[in-house]
């Protein structure tokens, strides 16, 4: 309706003209009408005390334009990523060939891997006979022997002792 005529109307106008001319009926036209407004199809301003309603085929024109640069200039972009990640792609498969030697190594390596988690279970079995953790047993020993008789030959409190002594207060016995 605006388009056709080229001009600005009331909501009034609108409601009369619509049903005649567009077979709206006259109760659905501001509910149309605000949503084209919404969907910014139709401008509106108020003026006084009255709203005034325009839409203008350059309005439209201009944001046809402007929305299909950006969808251009997004497909561009878009294009250009899934270049770079094709051109990634077939340089990672470079020298990953489905080749006898390739599954070779492939199957050496899962074993390798596996021997290793073994020996580390192993390793864990035998943890206690450890000359590091059986010294650091020993440190800790000697901490709690010290403190000990710290506390029966001069009577302080075991929070006094791990303070002076920078000892940290949930320094406990390994396991």
């Amino acid at each position: 309706l605006c388009f056709a005529q080229k001009d600005v109307f009331q909501l009034k106008d609108i409601e009369k003209i619509a049903p005649k001319e567009k077979g709206i009926t006259s109760m659905s036209v501001k509910e149309i009408l605000q949503s084209l407004v919404d969907d910014g199809m139709v401008d509106t301003d108020r003026i006084g005390t009255s709203n005034y309603f325009w839409a203008f085929p350059s309005k439209a024109l201009h944001s046809r334009k402007r929305k299909l640069a950006e969808l251009e200039s997004q497909f561009a972009e878009s294009s250009q990523k899934k270049e770079a990640l094709q051109k990634g792609i077939k340089k990672s498969k470079l020298g990953r060939e489905d080749t006898a030697e390739r599954a070779a190594l492939i199957e050496e390596l899962s074993a390798l891997r596996k021997q290793k988690e073994e020996l580390k279970a192993e390793i864990e079995k035998y943890r206690e006979c450890d000359p590091d953790v059986i010294e650091e047993m020993r440190k800790l020993y000697n901490i709690f022997s010290i403190k000990s008789w710290a506390k029966r030959k001069f009577g302080f409190e075991e929070s006094r002792i791990d303070k002076s002594f920078g000892i940290p207060e949930d320094l406990d016995y390994i396991d």
